[in-house]
């Protein structure tokens, strides 16, 4: 049996191949792809850009996915309580498990880069570690999450690595809090991740900056919980920060824009002894110029966050199953594998026209 996969021949380069599915033993498996997510980063991973070392082409892209268990061993089954048929969703990284990350249970920062659809070649066997596929190797250090049938698909696909960064970064790194008055910049998804995951602890007032162009996200950010949302283009954000928070500015602040203007924006919108969260890709050999005197004078803590992991996805599942956020709603794109490179175009903001918050990969269509 075989199975179709979109595979980065080098940068800038895709084609469909088709691959073996693997034969699996006792401790790995193997996952039906029902969606795959595109994520902010894959354009660049397309492109070749990377902070981590060379990409080892050709690679398969994907690493937000939701499908079913195809084929699973027996001691893999009982060690993720699963069995074959039922939905789940797996992390990016599952580690080596030998670097000294791995052994400190710092996964996500494995020095052999063990993650799937970014840093593993297609080219010898098993083949499968990218999700822009009809099928996924489930590597024996896997991390697999249940998530059940009473959580859609499109809800599903937005757990790892949309949600679950959201609970790493703010709750489990920054540290969100009741009554913390927190910004964000940036209202693409993981800005709409961190506004739900704020509400969720119970922070206010949770202020968002955007462009213009970004208002159908800055509407959307009201119905994950915003209470100010900011046109940068209209109103300077920290006069509008100042305002909604009387003069003491935010205790958190998180910038997603990947911009080198963003992160100057995060310091000016940081009050006295906040915590600043940076996530953005901003580019190997980007200098990003920061007023450092501000973090000294008003006690800043500046913290560089990456990826989830599986204590923050566990909540984000819960997150998710309750109902609460219109996750379902980001949903503005749905494409077949075949166009897949329509789909890094609209994420990586090169199609004019169009409002994109989540683009979708189907294998089924």
């Amino acid at each position: 049996m075989k199975t179709r996969a979109v595979v980065v021949t080098e940068p800038g380069q895709l084609e469909m191949r088709e691959f073996p599915l693997p034969e699996i033993g006792d401790e790995d498996g193997i996952l039906k792809l029902e969606l795959v997510g595109v994520c902010g980063s894959d354009p660049g991973i397309f492109k070749g850009k990377s902070a981590r070392g060379a990409r080892p082409y050709p690679i398969i892209l994907g690493h937000e996915m939701v499908g079913r268990v195809f084929k699973m061993g027996q001691a893999a089954q009982k060690r993720h309580g699963v069995k074959e048929g039922d939905r789940v969703i797996i992390e990016y990284a599952f580690g080596c498990g030998k670097c000294r990350p791995c052994l400190e249970g710092r996964y996500t920062l494995c020095q052999n880069f063990y993650t799937y659809g970014s840093m593993i070649s297609c080219a010898e066997p098993p083949h499968l570690f990218g999700a822009y596929a009809d099928y996924l190797y489930i590597h024996p250090r896997a991390m697999v999450h249940r998530v059940g049938e009473e959580l859609s698909a499109e809800a599903a696909v937005l757990i790892c690595a949309v949600l679950g960064n959201g609970v790493r970064w703010l709750r489990q790194i920054g540290g969100v809090s009741i009554g913390q008055a927190v910004a964000i910049v940036g209202p693409g998804q993981q800005g709409l991740a961190g506004v739900a995951v704020a509400k969720e602890a119970g922070a206010g007032p949770i202020m968002v900056v955007g462009l213009e162009r970004d208002a159908p996200r800055l509407e959307m950010a009201k119905r994950f919980g915003a209470d100010v949302v900011i046109n940068a283009d209209r109103q300077d954000p920290v006069e509008a920060v100042s305002r909604a928070t009387g003069g003491d500015m935010a205790g958190l602040v998180m910038d997603v824009t990947g911009h080198p203007q963003g992160a100057r924006l995060a310091l000016e919108l940081a009050g006295l002894g906040a915590t600043v969260i940076l996530p953005g890709i901003y580019g190997a050999g980007v200098e990003v110029p920061l007023a450092l005197d501000k973090v000294v004078f008003k006690e800043i803590a500046l913290k560089g966050v990456f990826s989830h992991d599986f204590p923050a996805v566990e909540p984000a599942i819960r997150m998710a199953a309750s109902g609460k956020y219109p996750l379902e709603d980001l949903v503005t794109h749905r494409l077949p594998l075949e166009e897949a490179l329509h789909a890094l175009k609209l994420v990586g903001g090169e199609v004019p026209g169009e409002t994109v918050m989540k683009v979708l990969l189907d294998p089924s269509l």
